[in-house]
Parts: structure tokens; sequence; C-alpha cells
């Protein structure tokens, strides 16, 4: 299994697993690999060490005690794209999908026909403009497709 580190056109990085280096290159040329944040198809590979495996080695007495990188890598849940992910889901997890009545669900919540709850679904430039006419407070949220799907 090859653990690849690769990034969007974007500037988006994340980790690919493929069985094989011309496993990756095919799944490539195929546009099959893509930005989960984003969708982007447009990846390159980065530069990554190679992992030993070494069992439970200890690391050497001077490893130790070297001093830490002066630019430490930010762990990879603090990463942007980690706290924009985990936003996402928790909208998606407290709201209800109401598709494309989305226009007409806020409608009937701002004047009071229904119970105000948290909702998303999807409206047109003009809905939501329309929306924000009335006084409709409302927020474009794109949804990266690996959210939308269930995985496997």
């Amino acid at each position: 299994m090859k653990v690849l580190d690769l990034r969007c056109s974007h500037g988006h990085g994340f980790e690919g697993w493929f069985a094989s280096n011309e496993a990756f290159e095919g799944q490539l040329a195929d546009g099959l690999v893509e930005c989960p944040v984003c969708a982007d198809t447009r990846i390159v590979k980065l530069l990554s060490a190679p992992r030993l495996n070494l069992g439970n080695a200890k690391a050497p007495a001077e490893t130790a005690a070297s001093p830490a990188p002066a630019m430490a890598q930010v762990p990879a849940e603090q990463s942007p794209e980690a706290r924009w992910m985990r936003a996402v889901r928790e909208v998606l997890a407290k709201t209800e999908d109401v598709g494309d009545r989305f226009a007409d669900e806020a409608r009937k919540m701002h004047y009071g026909e229904t119970e105000e709850r948290g909702i998303r679904g999807q409206a047109t430039r003009e809905q939501t403009e329309a929306l924000l006419d009335e006084g409709i407070p409302v927020m474009p949220l794109p949804i990266p497709a690996a959210l939308k799907e269930t995985l496997q």
C-alpha cells in the first residue's frame, strides 16, 4: 500500500492510499483522483520521506535531544482544510436537507408559517438574491463530494 501526500491546484493538501504508484498514475490519468475539499482533479504528488517499519526500535538518544525544526508542520487536524471539513460535517449533522424547496422553506420560517429549524438545500442565484432582499439571511455552503456519499 502506497500512502501519498497530494495537493490540488487550489493548494488543499490531502493523503491518498493506492495499491502501487502505477495505480495512482492510472487513476490520476483517468481523472479519478480528486480533492476531498473542492473536488478538483488537477492533483500533484508531493515529495515525501519513505516510511521505514522498524518495529519497536527506540530512537537514538541524540535524535531525541536534537532541537525541534524551526518550521514545524501544522498537525493535520488543525489545518484550515480539516477545520473546514469538521464545520461542514457539523452543519450536515445539525440541519435538515430540504433539497430544492430551500427558498420556500426559508420563507415559511421567516414569516412564521412553520417552526424555525436548521435547513440546507439548493437555491438558484436568483432565489438567493430574492431571499436576501426580503431580509432572510442565507449563506452558500459548498459541500465536498466526499461528504455527500457514504464511505465504503
